[in-house]
């Protein structure tokens, strides 16, 4: 029986530290579900674990794309899964952490099966795009599917805010003349491991102040920098990214360099806040304080073995 520990919660809680102790303790390797960690160009501002971090466990899924690649959490989900069955040859336990809640289902359950729609459809839909923006698409999803529109407005609004994964949604609307949300939750790929889920968590505002202080040591470490060379890039969909659009504002000359700072501690808030949403509604968690001991949580692991 092949086991994938997966590691959950907000983000500057802990996951990365809590990851390479289990790696080493149970001698095993680590997938990175974050889906702004596979960019080599986004280091400061998406918390890319540090040299001395990747040098204690072995890391896969970091940093090994370009902003400029259209990559898909189903290339995700695709290429995971293949890196899982060759791990799984050598130790049947494996580790995967990460934020990217949309990523972590990708891999333990798989992706809804969707029929193939006309290519002209996205084609008119790019066009409309241009033309009409960001709004439009969320118009037409609120018009044929209000139910999906309205779970994402509340769940997972950024979603509203990215054209690719609108493109999709719409498209498959029309090219189906159905709803998105009626191919939700029909058929499951199978997998060849039982997952084992540890959330970390926190009081709010012990996790908030975590949070206010990754941000100032990511601007100590240089995120002004990057994100300066990040700039003339700035409208790609990989950086439409908290830590990076508050500073993209900022030569923009539309907010002072203050504001804009607090913008990404807001935002990154309000990023964990909705993460949480999103985790607590995935079954069979073993919850644990970020705090708690390390024993600890390996009994519980090993109690599921």
């Amino acid at each position: 029986m092949n086991y994938l520990i997966t590691i959950i919660g907000p983000t500057a809680i802990g996951k990365t530290a809590l990851s390479i102790s289990l790696a080493k303790h149970f001698n095993c390797e680590i997938l990175s579900c974050d889906s702004r960690q596979f960019y080599k160009e986004m280091k400061i501002g998406t918390a890319v674990p540090n040299d001395e971090e990747l040098a204690a466990a072995k890391h896969h899924f970091i940093q090994n794309r370009t902003i400029f690649e259209n990559y898909s959490v189903g290339d995700f989900e695709q290429e995971a899964i293949q890196k899982l069955d060759e791990l799984f040859l050598q130790n049947n336990i494996q580790i995967m952490v990460g934020g990217s809640g949309l990523y972590v289902d990708a891999v333990l359950k798989g992706f809804d099966d969707f029929p193939n729609i006309d290519k002209s459809i996205r084609n008119k839909l790019n066009s409309d795009f241009e033309l009409f923006g960001i709004d439009y698409l969320q118009q037409k999803l609120k018009e044929l599917d209000a139910e999906y529109y309205k779970k994402l407005a509340d769940e997972n609004p950024q979603t509203l805010q990215n054209p690719q994964r609108m493109k999709r949604f719409v498209e498959v609307c029309i090219g189906t003349g159905k709803p998105y949300s009626s191919f939700l939750n029909q058929k499951k790929n199978n997998r060849n491991f039982t997952p084992i889920i540890i959330g970390l968590e926190a009081e709010r505002e012990i996790m908030y102040n975590r949070i206010n202080q990754r941000v100032d040591i990511m601007i100590e470490e240089g995120l002004l920098e990057e994100a300066k060379n990040l700039y003339p890039n700035k409208d790609l969909n990989a950086l439409q990214t908290v830590g990076y659009r508050e500073l993209f504002d900022y030569f923009d000359g539309k907010t002072t360099l203050e504001f804009a700072i607090e913008e990404i501690k807001k935002n990154t808030r309000r990023f964990a806040k909705r993460q949480l949403t999103w985790f607590k509604r995935t079954e069979n968690v073993a919850w644990f304080d970020f705090k708690t001991d390390i024993n600890e949580i390996i009994n519980t692991i090993n109690s599921k073995l």
